[in-house]
This record gives structure tokens, sequence and C-alpha cells, in this order.
């Protein structure tokens, strides 16, 4: 039997097969809390060996999407406990990601419509967020222009993550991955291109530009345990303006040996090239893996065939799906039976309700229909 459907052990916890759903925007929860719209539409999916949810935003202040369901309140996280006790009852496994989008946000979606926050007052260029139109309609609404954090309040955004870990071990979850990828608030810290402070997180060097990112994980570490710790990162991405610099290889590498150190739950890697990115080149997936000792996730373009041979290689331990899981919730038993996938609207991936979102057939019952 291929690898990819084997168990594997990720620290306390046994994954049913080598299969990660990836964390995917669904924009399907209109007051900020996931209902049992959510909870099914998670449960559906819970033959992968480990789930991911979309991004949830630590604070009031962390959002850049509308209908986006957080983690910041009493009511959200009984909201996500239901999609955890669905998930479960299905013997799946289920991490959080915690997000914070930074400067990739509009005035419309913030408290009182104050600017977004972020490592630079640089706004993102070409960018947009999901907030309120001039028609006070909801839709694509070009990014507002930033203000920088002060020391002080990026002290208290670290906190503001390690609330959020806590909050989604109350929720049930197995644990949490820090969404430090895709051009968000820890990428905007780690991107010397962006990032031009010069307090002690600022762009002196890779020390200082990762501060705020070992800050943060360090902190969550301290709350819920290194085994419940994970975090994703994308290295030469180019989402929300983040430019490709020298040093990236040195960057990522230093992060690698870091995190090792803290014996964290996984690291999960975003090849952006299914995003118009550049790709990881593949020397620096080895380099990486060389370096980094632990579990180690990729995403981005995912097939059997790639998953195959990346974890025959040695190259990763599990391989994550994203946008093929939306079409096909058993997307698990579709890849060990050579089925043929369902292709997902793309129209329906954000907003909205069921349709597109959880009336999507298995396999079986398409062919019996």
């Amino acid at each position: 039997m291929s690898k990819l459907f084997e168990p594997y052990k990720l620290g306390p916890l046994t994954l049913r097969n080598r299969i990660a759903m990836a964390p995917m925007t669904r924009s399907r929860s209109p007051d900020g809390i996931a209902g049992d719209l959510t909870a099914r539409y998670y449960r559906q999916r819970a033959a992968a060996g480990l789930l991911v949810t979309e991004g949830t935003p630590i604070s009031r202040t962390a959002e850049g999407f509308l209908f986006i369901p957080g983690i910041y309140t009493d009511s959200q996280v009984a909201g996500w406990r239901k999609v955890t006790t669905a998930v479960h009852d299905e013997g799946g496994v289920i991490f959080a990601q915690l997000w914070h989008v930074g400067r990739v946000s509009h005035v419309s979606i913030q408290p009182d419509d104050i600017d977004p926050v972020s490592s630079t007052a640089q706004i993102a260029r070409n960018s947009q967020a999901w907030g309120y139109t001039e028609n006070g309609e909801p839709g694509p609404v070009d990014v507002s222009k930033p203000r920088a954090l002060t020391t002080a309040e990026v002290e208290r955004v670290v906190e503001d993550f390690a609330q959020a870990a806590v909050n989604a071990i109350v929720a049930g979850f197995d644990g949490i991955e820090v969404h430090g990828a895709n051009g968000y608030l820890v990428e905007q810290f780690l991107n010397p291109l962006v990032n031009d402070r010069t307090d002690m997180y600022g762009a002196a060097s890779v020390e200082s530009r990762s501060r705020f990112l070992l800050e943060v994980v360090d902190a969550i570490i301290t709350k819920i345990g290194a085994d419940r710790t994970a975090i994703r990162l994308s290295p030469y991405g180019g989402l929300f303006d983040m430019g490709v610099y020298p040093d990236i290889e040195e960057t990522y590498v230093y992060l690698a040996d870091e995190l090792s150190k803290r014996n964290l739950a996984y690291i999960h890697l975003m090849d952006q090239r299914s995003r118009g990115s550049s790709p990881i080149p593949a020397g620096f997936l080895h380099k990486f893996r060389a370096r980094y000792k632990g579990t180690l996730i990729l995403a981005g373009g995912m097939t059997r065939e790639l998953a195959e041979r990346h974890i025959e290689d040695g190259l990763i331990d599990v391989a994550a799906f994203g946008e093929p899981f939306i079409a096909n919730p058993d997307l698990v038993e579709r890849l060990r039976n050579g089925w043929p996938l369902a292709r997902a609207d793309r129209a329906l991936h954000y907003g909205g309700g069921a349709r597109g979102y959880t009336d999507h057939p298995t396999y079986q019952a398409a062919e019996v229909a």
C-alpha cells in the first residue's frame, strides 16, 4: 500500500493517513461564528488524516475578510466546538489556523473604521480585501493604508495569538497552526521589503525580522504545549505584495533551525505556484528538510503522484490538498481508488450558503444518482 494512505504518528496523535486538508477561506459565517453548516462541511471531510481550518481571526482588528468565523469571543469558541465535536465523532483530527491579516484589510472591516495595523505603514499594492464597497455591499475592496504597530502593540498582538490558542483548545481543537504565510501579518515582519521598522522587530537582521514569529510561537507553546503548536510558511511567495528578496533562503533556513529546537507538531509549507507566484525551488525544499527535524507538510498544486514521490523520497511527511477537497469531500477515497475528481465552481468558493459548500456528493453517491 502507498505510504500516503498509511497512519502517521504526529506527536501524541495518530493520523489515519498522510493526507491533510489545507486551510481554505470559505466565508460562510455572516455573524463571525462557526455554525451547523460549518460543522457539516468539516465532518464531510474528516477522513483526511489532518484537517486544518480556514484562517480564524485572533481579534477584531485581525480581520480582513467578511463572514469569517473568529476565535476571540465565547460565542465563537462555542461555535467552533460544534465543528471539533463533528470531526471527532468521525474519528478525525483537526487544528485551528490562527490568523491576523495585518495590512491586508480595509477600514470598513475594522472596528470604528480604524486603519489596519502592520509591521509597516506601506500599503500592499495591487491587493484587495473583502469588505464593504462604497455602496455598502459586500465585495472586493482595495486594501487601506495601514498603520505601523508600536513596539508595545506588537507585544499585545503576541498575547492575542496566545489567547486565541487557549481558546482553540477550549473549543476542542487538537492543536493550532499559526498562519505565518501568504503575505499576512507574520510575513509582513519577515520580509525586509515590507518590514521597514527600526526597533527590535525591524529589518536590520534575519534575527530581528524573525523575532515576532518566534515570540508568537513561544507564547503559544507556553500556553498549550509544543506538540499542539504548528505554523504555516510560504517561502518565495508573492501574495499581497510580498516581493522576493536576496536572503529568502537564509531567512527560512534560520527559521528551520530555530523551530526545530521547539519540537513543534509540524511546519506546513505552502508552494504558491498554484496561486501565480514563484515556485519553491527544489533545492530549497531539500535544504529546509535537512535542517528542520520535525514533521513537514507541503501544500500547493498537490497531486497523488507528487505526494507519493515526495513522501517516498523523504522530503515531506504529510501532503496537503486544498481546492480538490472543496468538490470532493471523499477526496481520500477518490485518491486511494483512482476515481476521477469533481471540479468545483470557483464562483461559489466564497460566501453564500450550502450550495458549493456542503452539497457536493461523494463519488459513489454520484454514481448511484
